[in-house]
């Protein structure tokens, strides 16, 4: 990552003005994709400080005309917290209370920061600030660096574990990959609880951490790892941080101006705060309390992080005279959701469930929450895939339903089942849309389309952005109405759709845009990541679900040992991980489904457990005698209800077909072998598989995965089915793609090479 140019320019006064970029706020700022709860109906900015107020209810009301001094807002989730500050510094600025340019909104993501400048501008306020901690800290260094410092400022790098890996080669200690990434988040927990090498055996000891090594030799690759930076003249994220408390602490002269350029502040996700984000904060406010703080002690996910709730729940200590408003009443969920989540926090002890949220719904009941239990993991996997199937084919948009896991390595069982299932998904976190290779060609597309659209026929009749846009894109291939299937074709629509509804938001937004316009919004968004929202289903963690939701969530793999997780072994550690699950619960609109399974592998034990998070909340539960059951599901699982519940059918353990042993990893699954015995696949059956497939997903307008995926053509091409019944007891075949493909590939591992092309004749 590279430095950008100096934030300031000259303004009509003496002093300084601050532009953030040279550029107004107008075109810097970013809106926030539809569906995602930013736009929604797009409407004419209100007319007057009281028409802002229309439409608030009573504490959200509240929230909003307490202008004057530090207030505090305790916001449970789904309750409009954002809706509220916006309309908060909305209201401020129409009754002539808050200059634009004088308020800083802080919060944690890109994507939110994002909500808050589209929510402020369809409120018709324009000139606010509204950015992470580290994008607002990195904008004040670049400019003061050659004041404070002097020369040219370090370079950023965005990401740290080479410098880790050379850290620990200095120190001739080998990190395997997972010990380079634990030991990397040691050293940020370090640096945002602003704890110095030399002091952190202490700190990891009294703070009871869980380490990738022993303190002292973390301790040792921390402080190796300060002398490479130093030596490359380098800087990471939290340095930002460090370096901008440092400026602002010696140069009182600094800490002046930034005091004078801002003067009010709102700060989102409170709980979520650091020590080092803390006293940043401290800094900027100096003797002044013109502060709204917002968050939830309940959705504390973070603490391994440096976060801590206690700034939030100490925060009329530090301010007697803070105005306090707590909103409950929640406009995301179902009274049926709101029930769970709320039962969940019921149970919970410590600092943060005293001062939890009890939750009122305020839609119309919906379904109630569903239960099932299931033998093994990919009998899980698979069942959610056809529940999944079943709910978008009753019409529930594919975006509107999300997979939640606790670990990252959950994902891939998911992904094989939705693949199978012909469902389209999307790996939150996986994969950078603007990096596609379709977005980035209409990038170029409209780009040349700004500088000559004046000589361009194509735009000559077409009037309005919206209008361009989709003109531009016409030349591309695309069409209004979204190509049949699910598949690679399909996905480029999408890719490009997504960017259409962009343009048709950012056009409602500002009459009189361009696309020169739209383009610096594109840049913008490229440069935070900040990706329109995308149709298919999402495979997230419960972490990366904070701050999202979806009509249907299904959690997944709540089972002890994964929630809570089986290194979570402290009190303080357990609350969180029920705080992790109330979080993904709570992501959940209408539709919501928790499942375990029995035991990780077909055939094994069965002797997991639900999460005990659940006991009491799921239909019978901590009571006396046998739990119940509602009866058996279509892919195998027990849904909990009223009747007794089957006996679950012993399966036989999945061993290697090469040297016996017994398998549980899903990929070596798929292939009946351990991934490290040798393979005897067939190399040109799998080369003849592969072309045929290929031509299969085209004609299908499907990815290829969805035909099968790459290990099931190393399967087929290792076993060499000759009949369909074996072609059908493959992982990742089963009887309904042998009934759809298995003549072509029976022909295939036959070498008929006839059947590459997909004829049955």
């Amino acid at each position: 990552m590279t430095i950008s140019a100096p934030l300031w320019t000259t303004g009509s006064r003496a002093t300084a003005t601050w532009q953030h970029g040279g550029v107004t706020s107008a075109t810097h700022s970013t809106l926030f994709p539809p569906g995602s709860g930013s736009f929604g109906q797009v409407t004419a900015p209100p007319q007057g400080a009281d028409a802002v107020l229309d439409g608030l209810d009573p504490e959200q009301r509240e929230v909003a005309t307490a202008l004057h001094g530090p207030v505090c807002v305790l916001a449970g989730a789904g309750t409009g917290k954002t809706r509220a500050i916006t309309h908060r510094i909305a209201y401020g600025v129409h009754a002539g209370i808050l200059q634009p340019a004088t308020v800083l909104a802080v919060t944690f993501t890109n994507r939110a920061a994002g909500e808050m400048r589209g929510r402020l501008r369809q409120l018709g306020v324009i000139g606010v600030q509204a950015r992470t901690f580290h994008s607002a800290a990195l904008r004040q260094l670049q400019y003061f660096w050659p004041r404070a410092v002097g020369g040219e400022m370090p370079r950023l790098v965005d990401r740290k574990s080479q410098l880790v890996a050379e850290a620990a080669a200095s120190c001739r200690v080998r990190l395997d990959r997972t010990e380079l990434r634990d030991v990397t988040s040691e050293i940020e927990w370090a640096k945002v609880t602003q704890t110095a090498p030399t002091d952190y055996t202490s700190a990891a000891t009294a703070s009871g951490r869980l380490l990738p090594r022993s303190a002292a030799e973390i301790a040792q690759l921390y402080a190796a790892y300060e002398d490479v930076k130093r030596d490359r003249s380098v800087i990471d994220f939290e340095d930002v941080l460090l370096l901008t408390v440092g400026i602002l602490q010696d140069r009182a002269d600094i800490a002046h101006l930034v005091r004078d350029q801002y003067q009010h502040f709102v700060v989102d996700e409170y709980q979520d705060v650091s020590p080092l984000q803390q006293r940043l904060l401290d800094l900027w406010l100096g003797e002044r309390d013109s502060l709204c703080v917002v968050g939830d002690a309940s959705q504390t996910i973070y603490s391994f992080t440096g976060a801590t709730p206690d700034h939030l729940l100490d925060f009329r200590a530090r301010h007697p005279g803070a105005t306090l408003v707590r909103l409950v009443r929640d406009y995301r969920s179902t009274p049926q959701v709101v029930h769970l989540a709320n039962g969940l926090l019921a149970q919970a002890r410590g600092r943060a469930a005293e001062h939890r949220l009890e939750l009122v719904s305020q839609r119309d009941p919906g379904p109630e929450p569903r239960y099932v239990e299931y033998p093994d993991e990919p009998a899980e996997a698979e069942g959610t895939g056809r529940r999944i199937r079943d709910l978008i084919a009753s019409g529930v948009p594919a975006g509107e339903i999300a997979i939640l896991f606790r670990t990252n390595s959950q994902s891939e069982t998911y992904e094989q089942a939705l693949a199978d299932a012909g469902v389209p998904y999307q790996v939150r976190g996986a994969e950078r849309f603007f990096d596609r290779p379709e977005v980035r060609e209409a990038g170029a597309a409209l780009r040349a389309a700004a500088r000559f659209g004046q000589n361009d026929a194509v735009l000559s009749t077409a009037e309005g952005l919206s209008a361009q846009v989709r003109a531009v894109f016409r030349t591309k291939g695309w069409a209004p109405e979204p190509p049949a299937g699910s598949g690679a074709v399909r996905e480029k629509w999408e890719s490009l759709a997504a960017l259409v509804r962009l343009a048709d938001d950012f056009a409602r937004a500002r009459p009189d845009a361009t696309l020169a316009d739209l383009m610096t919004e594109l840049d913008e968004r490229a440069g935070a990541q900040h990706a329109p929202t995308v149709d298919g289903v999402t495979l997230a963690s419960l972490h990366a679900a904070k701050g999202l939701e979806w009509d249907a969530v299904f959690v997944v793999g709540v089972v002890d040992g994964m929630m809570p997780i089986s290194y979570a072994k402290t009190a303080e550690q357990i609350e969180e991980e029920r705080r992790l699950l109330y979080v993904g619960v709570t992501r959940a609109r209408r539709h919501l489904a928790l499942s375990w399974s029995l035991s990780r592998t077909p055939g094994g034990r069965g002797g997991r457990i639900p999460s005990p998070f659940l006991e009491g909340l799921r239909p019978r539960s901590g009571k006396p005698g046998p739990t119940a059951a509602r009866g058996t599901g279509a892919a195998g699982g027990i849904e909990w209800g009223n009747t007794a519940p089957p006996r679950p059918r012993k399966r036989t353990p999945a061993r290697c077909r090469v040297c016996g042993r017994t398998l549980t990893d899903a990929g070596a699954m798929k292939l009946m072998r351990c991934e490290d015995c040798p393979s005897d696949m067939d190399e040109a059956l799998y080369e003849r598989l592969h072309a045929w497939r290929a031509e299969q997903a085209r004609r299908a307008g499907q990815p290829a995965y969805c035909v099968f995926t790459d290990k099931t053509l190393v399967a087929i091409a290792e076993a060499m089915p000759e009949q369909e019944s074996d072609l059908a007891r493959i992982p990742g075949v089963g009887i309904r793609k042998t009934r759809r493909f298995g003549a072509q590939v029976l022909a295939l591992c036959a070498g008929d090479e006839r059947a590459e092309d997909g004829s049955d004749d």
